[in-house]
């Protein structure tokens, strides 16, 4: 596995694992009609000016096989007190999963935040997504809540917070 900067021709290897992600993590907490609406051209056309415009940090995960992973943020986009990095996105096939490309993607995703002068970070995740306990695991503590609207419904989100990303960029490997 490696982890590098991802670039504009990456924007449709992201827009998949993206909705990958969706399809395997929010059936059962988003409406199945929102997630089955969604499609991979769009997304790839979001990436695409995402990482043109360069306005978003954006990590991609690769192996022999390609682009199975990334993480993205930067500038803290849903303020909490106290805190000004966002993790905005970070997703992985689920084939990839459970084998340690996650935390290696968030500490290396710190670890830029760090470089770029941001001390600490948040991440907001819905309440009933069990990547919660992934962030628990990170070292992630609670320290905001809102709710959100998607495809419908209202949800409620919760934020992760490492007051000091120090602590992960510490572990990066």
């Amino acid at each position: 596995m490696k982890i590098r900067e991802a670039v504009p021709v990456d924007a449709a290897s992201i827009a998949e694992v993206h909705l990958a992600g969706w399809k395997t993590t929010y059936p059962g907490i988003i409406p199945q009609e929102h997630i089955d609406g969604l499609r991979v051209e769009d997304g790839r056309a979001r990436w695409e000016t995402r990482l043109r415009e360069k306005k978003t940090t954006v990590f991609v995960a690769v192996d022999e096989a390609g682009v199975f992973g990334f993480a993205a943020g930067g500038s803290i986009m849903h303020p909490v007190d106290g805190y000004e990095g966002e993790l905005a996105a970070i997703y992985l096939l689920a084939s990839h999963q459970g084998k340690g490309a996650g935390a290696a993607l968030v500490r290396h995703f710190a670890g830029e935040l760090r470089r770029l002068g941001f001390a600490n970070m948040v991440v907001w995740v819905l309440r009933a997504n069990p990547a919660c306990a992934f962030y628990r695991r990170m070292g992630g503590v609670l320290v905001g809540e809102q709710m959100i609207e998607i495809g419908g419904t209202t949800l409620p989100e919760i934020a992760f917070g490492w007051a000091d990303i120090g602590v992960l960029c510490r572990d990066e490997k």
